[in-house]
């Protein structure tokens, strides 16, 4: 209550002094609030003081066991989960940490963010089982949390599961209901998959707010830093079916770059129906993602399955404005894996939704040789064409939907290509036998309701472009009555093998042209219109020998039934 003054004077004494002890516990209460009212922009001022400075590589203060041990010996640190941070609060977040060991060498402080203050979560041995992991408990009273976890009741409502872990330069892993942990974004890539080496930009500090018992959201904040760039983040986590991460980043740069990447989203492509393994395995596929989707500025939707090549492949798409892009797994079905300890069928597809206009720029997708599934080799990100001068900022939001629910990103009136699959090249004989004629074949399927919803009979067509390095010797479209939408069979001779080949391919079909709606007659278009009329009526009196032939055909336009397939042999296969 505020008293004003021209009425304080009819308020009895002790009513007025409390009244005014009222005002004055309000007056405090909301400085206060101001006082510790934390957002972006205070991150963003230590970014931008950071960026001033020269850049100091952080020290570990890990003992050799720790540093030195496995991977093995690194999962027996167990975090006890009733040493949760808020755990006996009624608040539906929780957070569990990770201890430093292995390459995790270095300790990231952690902040909790309350109406009052801001305050650092302190490091506690005692938050952890060592098991039996040898080490003098002195050595780690001063270490810190390599990172943390992010708990929640998505699957039960009286089961705390991890739906978020930010562990290891600026990396962070994000699942919704039913999902089990499969590729991971990034806040930045600076330089991937240049000769000169890429460099890792590091989160060192985040502010977690701490939630409401009501709220569904949990606010993350973070500092990043790396010898060319710093950044501020702020990461609003809705956990769902869906599962979405808001960000909202300050990106300020030291030094030059080369390559900027924005949005990058990390995964796994080992071998899958496109590139089969070369080794006999009982999986039929196995990845983490299984291919690349963007829609363009322009409305074009296109697909891009993945590979897992001999040599580093690099393949980028100029994009202006991009409405959307992400590492998709498509295919859903447990037989498409057949793996009953990893799940990829449960792991779940990135898509970044951009805010704003991003410019112009490419959507870059990065393919790294592996040989098995313990390295990430995929990486996919958004690269703007312009970078401003060094200490100039940089901001850019997005949404990114963990998802296993691909349907949603499609357009509804496009069909999509469910799946790839690669095979010896042959030609069926006179006496039925088939026999390898040197080609390679490409057998893609194509579905979606757009194309479920025409008859089997529709006059659909193949648009296929292949480059210099094949020769399109088949190119075959025919009604797929299992999938209710088309399969596409491509077979191609390649030129030369040690080169990679690029191919295309939507599916058009020939519509009506819809006929213009005639704009309405102001009195100098009666008179136009009046004058035509005579003119025709003129020519229809002409013999018929003069008159244009005809053969009654209505006008058509091609119509784009699909999104595109893009597609990259790899060379040497």
């Amino acid at each position: 209550m505020i008293v004003s003054p021209c009425i304080a004077q009819r308020i009895p004494g002790n009513r007025l002094r409390k009244a005014l002890a009222a005002g004055v516990a309000l007056v405090g209460l909301m400085s206060a609030g101001q006082l510790w009212a934390f957002n972006l922009d205070d991150v963003a001022a230590k970014a931008k003081d950071l960026a001033g400075q020269k850049y100091e590589a952080p020290k570990s203060n890990l003992p050799a066991v720790f540093r030195d041990m496995k991977f093995g010996d690194y999962q027996k640190i167990r975090f006890l989960q009733d040493k949760a941070e808020w755990a006996k609060d009624q608040t539906p977040f929780k957070l569990s940490f990770y201890h430093q060991g292995m390459h995790f060498d270095t300790p990231v402080k952690i902040n909790q963010v309350t109406a009052t203050k801001v305050e650092e979560i302190k490091y506690d041995p005692s938050r952890f089982e060592f098991g039996d992991v040898p080490h003098d408990p002195k050595t780690v009273e001063n270490l810190g949390y390599a990172g943390f976890r992010v708990l929640y009741p998505i699957n039960k409502a009286d089961k705390q599961d991890e739906i978020m872990t930010l562990l290891g330069a600026s990396y962070f892993r994000v699942v919704g209901k039913g999902h089990v942990y499969g590729l991971s974004a990034r806040g930045l890539a600076i330089d991937t998959a240049l000769p000169s080496g890429e460099e890792f930009p590091r989160f060192t500090e985040f502010w977690v707010e701490k939630p409401k018992p009501t709220d569904k959201h949990l606010v993350i904040y973070a500092l990043l830093d790396s010898p060319r760039s710093t950044g501020a983040y702020k990461l609003t986590l809705r956990p769902g079916s869906d599962t979405l991460l808001d960000v909202k980043s300050r990106v300020f740069l030291r030094d030059h770059v080369s390559r900027l990447g924005v949005a990058p989203l990390t995964s796994m492509f080992l071998f899958g129906a496109n590139q089969p393994s070369k080794v006999l395995n009982y999986r039929p596929a196995l990845h983490d993602s299984e291919g690349l989707s963007i829609h363009a500025g322009n409305g074009e939707w296109l697909w891009r399955p993945l590979n897992n090549p001999k040599h580093l492949a690099v393949s980028s798409f100029s994009v202006e404005n991009p409405r959307g892009f992400g590492l998709l797994q498509r295919q859903r079905e447990f037989s498409v894996y057949e793996d009953l300890d990893d799940n990829y069928q449960k792991r779940p597809s990135a898509w970044v939704e951009p805010r704003g206009d991003w410019g112009k720029g490419t959507v870059d997708l990065v393919e790294i040789p592996t040989a098995d599934e313990t390295n990430d080799n995929i990486v996919a990100f958004w690269s703007p064409e312009k970078l401003p001068e060094p200490g100039k900022p940089m901001d850019f939001e997005y949404r990114l939907r963990w998802t296993i629910n691909e349907s949603q990103l499609h357009s509804p009136e496009l069909g999509w290509v469910k799946k790839t699959m690669r095979s010896t090249g042959d030609v069926k004989q006179s006496n039925l036998i088939r026999e390898a004629d040197g080609s390679v074949a490409f057998l893609v399927d194509f579905e979606g309701p757009a194309l479920a919803a025409l008859p089997e009979d529709t006059a659909l067509r193949s648009q296929v472009s292949v480059g210099d390095n094949a020769e399109v010797v088949e190119n075959n479209l025919r009604y797929n009555p299992e999938t209710k939408g088309w399969r596409l069979t491509l077979r191609l001779k390649v030129k030369d093998p040690s080169k990679s080949t690029e191919m295309r391919a939507a599916l058009v079909r020939d519509v009506p042209v819809e006929p213009a709606k005639p704009a309405k007659e102001g009195k100098q278009d009666k008179a136009a219109a009046k004058h035509a009329k005579a003119e025709k009526a003129a020519k229809a009196e002409q013999p018929a020998a003069d008159a244009a032939p005809t053969n009654g055909a209505p006008a058509t336009t091609e119509k784009v039934m699909t999104e595109t397939w893009s597609y990259q042999l790899p060379a040497d296969e």
